[in-house]
């Protein structure tokens, strides 16, 4: 085993590092231990400037919107957890959206979107977004190809509108190989506390895999905007997944932190 610096020993003794050891039992890995309390330190960090950004939010009575897209068990509830963990939940709402009812179905596509859009002073997340309409639905047979294409021809114009109204729009797709994703599957169906997260779609996804990968570059070639641009995040390591999901979003929102008072 590689040896371990005095830092890294030193970190091993701090009290998460002894409590993961102890519950490891026999087959405690010292190395792994270092390297998931590091990662612990460093979501605190970053989730004390989520609480700066979000003081900001409510006293310039800013609106935030962040959207996750991904595919299925890509890692996209995960990450807003980590982001919204400490937050004041009274100004922020995370949004997953079931299947539209029949009233939503013969409304305007945006229109139960716009209803969960973020009020001053308020950060909204959104676990899977109108990105639905360009990916998910056409791969899975649940939308025409006229409301499709009607979609792609005016979800510009839509994040256009919002972000010239003052929104702050931010663009995430978390993104995993199809072995991984086999992976997480396999660990879902497994687990009885995780086995409510399969769906039918997801039981597909590994069959659709090219089909899904086709869709999904026609939305970032027409939807990667200087308004509203996609940022790309190799999700395969969910902790390095998260931190640099945390990390941009913080460059993103021009937040001022609080100034400090003096003792």
């Amino acid at each position: 085993m590689k040896k371990l610096t005095e830092k890294e020993l030193k970190l091993l003794n701090s009290n998460k590092a002894l409590k993961l050891m102890l519950q490891g039992g026999d087959k405690v890995q010292p190395l792994k231990v270092k390297n998931y309390v590091k990662y612990e330190r460093e979501v605190e960090r970053l989730q004390v400037e989520m609480i700066k950004l979000q003081t900001w939010v409510i006293k310039e009575k800013k609106r935030v919107c962040v959207i996750f897209e991904g595919r299925d068990a890509a890692g996209k509830g995960g990450a807003i957890r980590r982001i919204n963990h400490h937050l004041n939940p009274r100004h922020y709402k995370t949004v997953a959206l079931p299947k539209p009812t029949e009233q939503e179905k013969g409304q305007w596509y945006f229109q139960r979107y716009i209803n969960h859009l973020p009020n001053p002073g308020e950060i909204v997340f959104f676990d899977r977004s109108w990105y639905n309409r360009g990916v998910v639905e056409p791969v899975n047979g649940f939308c025409t190809a006229e409301e499709y294409q009607r979609f792609m021809n005016e979800v510009n114009h839509f994040e256009e509108m919002i972000t010239n109204d003052g929104i702050i729009l931010i663009k995430f797709y978390m993104s995993i190989d199809k072995a991984e994703q086999q992976r997480r599957f396999e660990d879902i169906k497994s687990d009885p506390l995780k086995r409510w997260k399969m769906t039918p779609v997801d039981e597909k996804a590994q069959e659709l895999w090219d089909v899904y990968t086709e869709y999904k570059q026609k939305v970032f070639d027409h939807t990667n905007t200087a308004i509203a641009p996609w940022t790309i995040i190799k999700a395969n390591k969910k902790t390095q997944a998260r931190l640099k999901a945390m990390q941009i979003m913080l460059d993103r929102v021009p937040y001022e932190a609080p100034e400090k008072v003096s003792s």
